[in-house]
């Protein structure tokens, strides 16, 4: 069936290829601004095409390549809105070495390579947008080392968060940056992941110690180590965590561990009003209380949440704030509680409705993410528009309320929840392959207001989703094109051939969409 095992390879034909988008219904999303990432680049003269040979010699490097056509769809299709664009071939690797073997072979075919981790990134990160070869790291699978005592580990970038944190259930420690899905963590670092316990731990930049990874030639480079810090050279860790793949391929990551807090507790508040429940955020973080999750949600968030099956009770159609305190007693845990409350009760908020035990603490949080997913059932078969918007504490209240009150403006569907402790919210938009170009235009006029919104009160248009092809344009307005120019030209100077995701964060080549 086009599949091909265990270093033996064959290859589609260039007309399955073009055929594929049809066979599979590929997604093609009324609006043009939504149906100009649907195609595959036209142009792209530099490249090079996968051919039978390369497939073979990459058999022979790797565990398994395959060509089936359904395997390589999945292989372009993210969890968004964004339409995909499948690879040529998928090639899995299960070590470094495996990994050199493969980049090696496609810079010399100056082949697209793209890394792929789960699938679960939000903003076109994984569209062959030149074709190529996919990279899928979900074999490498191991966890190599956990020192205790240090509260560091080092994986293989394949290994997910919740395998993660299962190994280390029985050492106390936890590895705590929590995105919702069971993402790679090579995946996570290649984003610049967060999640709802960023308040407290930070986001994958602060977690990430140091990496390994495969530069565009096939070179192994070794960053950061296992040092709290260090002032040696520049620092090249963070230059790829958030790279996205396109400055190289994260085969391991060194990680920093935390310890299981003592005593725990969740609670909910709900406000009259949007703002009012941003302004007790923010109060609560002025306060220097320091909560270990801090997310707000919309009414219309609580509706799709109540709809949505869960283990939980439905809660008032009201603007609601989840919080959870941790800490290394039950009286610590009070007090941050007691100070939280009165920051809310000054903003109208209501009486703390608590989850205390485990059991119901993680209902309360699996409930939460799955708003998502309940946000995109208040209108069936849909995908999300997802926004990412960051902004500074002391502006989230009025960002979001004129968010909301556009949405209303635009008579759309649009839930609002985030992570309010770090200033990150999203709009959740479904849209359907059936709505008129006039709805779709609707939803992207409330997603591009939105960004220039947060861009001017110095905000960032992707708080924790990444760049990838979806939000590409909009860099030059966050950055200034100086900064963009030195982002091209860290690019060329690692990736001089375009090979490492190319079309993703910045372009160096041909536009990278039709």
């Amino acid at each position: 069936g086009g599949s091909v095992f265990a270093r033996v390879g064959t290859r589609a034909s260039s007309a399955q290829s073009r055929m594929l988008p049809s066979l599979l219904g590929r997604r093609m999303l009324a609006g043009s601004a939504l149906r100009g990432l649907a195609t595959r680049a036209t142009a792209a003269p530099n490249f090079g095409t996968v051919s039978d040979g390369l497939v073979e010699r990459l058999g022979r490097a790797c565990a398994r390549v395959s060509t089936n056509p359904s395997i390589r769809h999945r292989h372009g299709d993210d969890e968004s809105h964004h339409a995909a664009i499948p690879p040529d071939v998928v090639a899995w690797a299960t070590s470094t070495e495996e990994v050199v073997g493969i980049v090696r072979l496609c810079a010399e075919a100056r082949v697209p390579i793209i890394p792929f981790g789960s699938g679960t990134s939000l903003e076109g990160h994984i569209q062959a947008l030149h074709g190529g070869v996919c990279l899928d790291l979900s074999l490498m699978d191991a966890i190599l080392q956990v020192n205790e005592g240090d509260m560091d580990c080092r994986v293989q970038a394949g290994v997910t968060r919740l395998a993660l944190n299962t190994h280390l259930r029985h050492t106390g420690l936890i590895f705590p940056i929590d995105p919702g899905a069971d993402a790679s963590l090579g995946g996570m670092a290649a984003c610049g992941a967060s999640g709802t316990a960023a308040v407290k731990y930070g986001t994958m930049r602060e977690n990430v110690l140091g990496t390994t990874a495969v530069l565009a030639d096939g070179r192994v480079m070794r960053t950061g180590g296992r040092a709290r810090k260090s002032s040696a050279g520049y620092d090249l860790t963070r230059l790829l965590v958030g790279s996205e793949g396109t400055l190289g391929v994260i085969t391991e990551l060194q990680l920093r561990l935390h310890p299981l807090p003592t005593a725990c507790s969740a609670a909910v508040c709900t406000f009259e009003s949007l703002a009012g429940g941003a302004r007790a955020v923010a109060a609560i973080l002025q306060c220097g209380i320091p909560v270990a999750r801090c997310e707000l949600l919309d009414a219309s968030a609580i509706a799709a949440f109540n709809a949505y099956p869960k283990e939980v009770s439905d809660m008032l159609l009201l603007p609601t704030l989840f919080l959870e305190f941790t800490g290394v007693s039950k009286e610590s845990v009070s007090e941050q509680a007691e100070l939280a409350h009165a920051c809310c009760a000054e903003e109208g908020g209501s009486e703390f409705k608590w989850a205390t035990s485990e059991e119901e603490r993680k209902r309360l949080w699996a409930a939460r993410h799955t708003t998502y997913y309940a946000s995109l059932a208040l209108r069936p078969g849909s995908k999300g528009i997802v926004t990412d918007a960051c902004v500074p504490i002391s502006c989230l209240a009025e960002v979001m309320r004129a968010t909301a009150e556009d949405v209303t403006a635009e008579a759309v569907v649009g839930p609002i929840f985030g992570h309010a402790g770090d200033g990150n919210f999203h709009v959740i938009l479904p849209v359907l392959e059936t709505d008129s170009a006039d709805y779709v235009a609707r939803l992207n006029r409330i997603n591009d207001r939105l960004i220039r919104r947060t861009l001017a009160v110095g905000g960032s248009c992707t708080g924790e989703h990444g760049v990838g092809s979806g939000k590409r344009k909009y860099l030059p307005l966050e950055h200034g094109d100086e900064a963009v120019a030195v982002m091209a030209t860290i690019k060329h100077a690692l990736d001089p051939l375009n090979i490492l995701n190319p079309g993703k964060v910045v372009d160096i080549s041909m536009p990278a969409i039709s």
